[in-house]
């Protein structure tokens, strides 16, 4: 292909891609090195009856002329990476310094801000992934060997957790585990215990939001996987029955080798989607006990009474590394066989 044509095939995929890609991450970026004006107090007279008193209040003309002046912030390079609430290379220094055991200093890093958020984030990431993998192979295959007559509704009610948007099936999910909710009150009975509940201890709100994932994700990868399958050649399947291939021998060397490259896709969508886990933590109000990359970002700009623009973006930039470093491996694994391939 002469190189004017490929170029005029792909430039409009390019200017794409630096309009809606390159350059909202490249403001994000500079936002980061930003941070807000400090507030600007000016003491204000108020008299009446009884007397005149002094208040200090903020000046909104001289904070609206330094937001004219500088409509990013103060700059601060990469402070706010630096700072308690995200990276903390500072406390984390003192609480080496003052930890007298391994345990002890890991406990202490757990609970700084990004380092809890992350720590969720990235188990949510490992734990949801190869269940909505699995998951969702072996219901593409159950799908795939009924019946035609009765394939059309299963497909369908196989879906349904995936129409529902995330929100709204969190928070079903969070009525549903409620005390007063079937599954809470089933619970309860179960176990003789009134005061049981899922959303009191933290490791229950994880193994929940867990559980949720993998319901909510798995008809993805059963979509997937059911269309790989009725591309399986055929055959090859009946050249394995006929060697007298059992039905797992068959999925084992003949099915799965044939899907894997759908695995890898995926694994690639669920490894992005997961890492950026938002919905379930705040349709279940689990912040308490479990919170994320994409939830430190949202309190940044929601939680307080000024939003916390350079925080929120130096977290969206964290987060960005953070899926490409999740992502490197498995790309790098699909460049090698595609090459192999070549």
């Amino acid at each position: 292909m002469p190189h004017k044509t490929f170029l005029a095939f792909i430039l409009p995929s390019l200017l794409a891609m630096l309009l809606f890609v390159a350059l909202p991450i490249g403001s994000v970026v500079y936002q980061s090195l930003f941070i807000e004006h400090e507030q600007v107090m000016t003491e204000v007279e108020t008299c009446g009856p009884f007397g005149c008193t002094t208040e200090r209040k903020v000046d909104a003309a001289a904070m609206q002329e330094l937001r004219d002046a500088q409509p990013a912030g103060r700059f601060n390079g990469l402070g706010t990476y630096f700072n308690s609430g995200h990276l903390a290379f500072d406390r984390i220094g003192q609480i080496w310094t003052r930890s007298e055991t391994w345990g002890g200093f890991f406990n202490q890093v757990m609970n700084l801000p990004l380092y809890k958020a992350l720590i969720f984030t990235l188990a949510y990431t490992f734990i949801v992934t190869p269940c909505v993998i699995v998951l969702g192979f072996f219901i593409a295959l159950g799908v795939n060997a009924i019946p035609g007559l009765i394939k059309g509704p299963v497909i369908f009610f196989s879906l349904l957790p995936m129409i529902v948007t995330p929100l709204i099936g969190s928070l079903v999910l969070y009525w549903m585990i409620d005390s007063r909710g079937i599954i809470g009150a089933g619970l309860q009975a179960l176990f003789n215990n009134p005061s049981l509940s899922l959303k009191a201890s933290p490791t229950l709100t994880w193994i929940t939001l867990f559980v949720y994932g993998i319901w909510h994700n798995a008809p993805f990868a059963f979509v997937v996987f059911y269309a790989g399958l009725q591309g399986v050649p055929q055959d090859t399947m009946e050249s394995a029955m006929v060697d007298g291939a059992s039905r797992w021998e068959r999925i084992r060397f003949v099915t799965i080798p044939y899907l894997l490259p759908l695995a890898t896709f995926v694994a690639l969508m669920q490894l992005m989607d997961n890492f950026r886990v938002f919905e379930p933590i705040v349709g279940f109000s689990a912040e308490a006990n479990a919170t994320s990359l994409s939830y430190l970002i949202y309190s940044d700009l929601r939680g307080a009474d000024t939003p916390l623009f350079a925080s929120a973006a130096a977290t969206s930039v964290l987060t960005t590394l953070g899926v490409i470093v999740l992502l490197t491996p498995v790309l790098i694994r699909t460049w090698r066989d595609f090459n192999r391939k070549a």
